[in-house]
């Protein structure tokens, strides 16, 4: 399976839709088998969206993260892990350990609130469905 965390400097950019830098992480039973770096191409929620599609990523673990980006990403099929910060490396293997916490409860999702304040964006898409619902990753997958 393959995991994409938004990358700046060393750090998952809390702000999906500015990211310079995606890490693309492959995932295997047997963990993390490769990780490559790799430039947006394109800004905004639509255009990285269709990036991360086409380079066969299934998961976005990210910070912050607005109701565009996430509509866009649901309709390409891929889920969505927001709240998350700090070293995107020890994130995913957080992840694969079942120990992964997402950050803030803005909207009881787990994204803190982040990203909706623009364009007019309200809520963080997730529906308010269970966030137990047996994702593999754990936590909350806004997906819907």
């Amino acid at each position: 399976m393959k995991f994409a965390t938004p990358y700046e400097n060393g750090e998952i950019c809390q702000h999906f839709g500015r990211a310079p830098q995606f890490k693309i992480f492959k995932v295997t039973p047997q963990g993390v088998q490769e990780a490559v770096i790799v430039d947006t191409q394109g800004s905004g929620h639509e255009a990285i969206s269709e990036f991360l599609a086409a380079q066969g990523v299934q998961a976005v673990l990210c910070g912050g993260i607005g109701h565009g980006a996430l509509i866009a990403l649901a309709q390409l099929g891929i889920d969505v892990v927001p709240g998350v910060s700090g070293n995107p490396d020890e994130a995913i293997q957080q992840l694969i350990d079942g120990t992964l916490q997402p950050a803030g409860m803005g909207c009881g999702c787990g994204c803190g609130g982040h990203g909706h304040h623009e364009h007019g964006e309200g809520g963080c898409g997730c529906g308010g469905h269970g966030h137990d619902e047996g994702h593999e990753a754990g936590g909350c997958c806004c997906h819907h």
